[in-house]
């Protein structure tokens, strides 16, 4: 079974980092992380690389798709190679998913048009310009697509995915195995539990960034 996480410039590490260590602990998968052209990859903070051993056209047809996001997600967007590289995986994909603004660039491949979706908190309403109903929801699943919310939730997304391509005891092996156990200092981890203050301070911080 071969698992396509395909990144890009300036996309979130724990987006696709968080996915692959549950993903590549399934028996008989293979993952691979694909870029345009193989070679090594920045992440938005530019302090990590994640090497792409393989092209997008190298695997054209895999059996599941994760798309991370990130702050480069907004380019991702209007390139048409990477669109129509997830237009034809999605065809034939058992599973098609997304962590965080990775479900924009789902979007802007028609593949959650009529869909309920999520994506992280900032953009939720975005995905309404493309078709979609944003959820409030964590994971969201919509048929063979399945998307997650932001960052960390990859990690609840790609447990759920192991359990419906495998077996719920094969997904409580790898938590288990991962020590997948969250136990936060604070709740503050949603914008439905956060204070106020400190929501409306964080969409201004990243307000600002996107605008730069």
């Amino acid at each position: 079974m071969d698992v396509a996480i395909p990144i890009f410039d300036r996309f979130t590490a724990l987006d696709a980092v968080g996915p692959y260590e549950v993903l590549c602990r399934i028996p008989g998968a293979t993952v691979h992380f694909l870029a345009a052209e193989p070679g090594p990859v920045r992440t938005e903070t530019g302090a990590l690389a994640i090497t792409a051993d393989r092209a997008l056209s190298d695997l054209p047809r895999p059996d599941v798709v994760v798309f991370p996001g990130g702050w480069g997600t907004r380019a991702v967007m209007e390139d048409e190679p990477t669109l129509d590289w997830l237009r034809t995986a999605h065809e034939t994909s058992r599973y098609t998913t997304s962590v965080c603004t990775g479900a924009l660039v789902l979007a802007a491949a028609g593949i959650l048009d009529g869909l309920q979706a999520t994506t992280y908190w900032t953009e939720r309403e975005t995905l309404r310009q493309f078709g979609a109903t944003p959820s409030t929801a964590r994971v969201v699943e919509q048929g063979k697509v399945i998307t997650a919310a932001g960052v960390s939730s990859g990690i609840d997304m790609a447990l759920t995915l192991t359990a419906r391509l495998t077996s719920d005891e094969v997904a409580q092996a790898i938590q288990l195995g991962i020590e997948y156990d969250p136990q936060p200092p604070f709740d503050t981890g949603s914008p439905e539990k956060a204070p106020p203050e400190l929501v409306e301070g964080l969409r201004a911080l990243i307000a600002a960034e996107s605008a730069a």
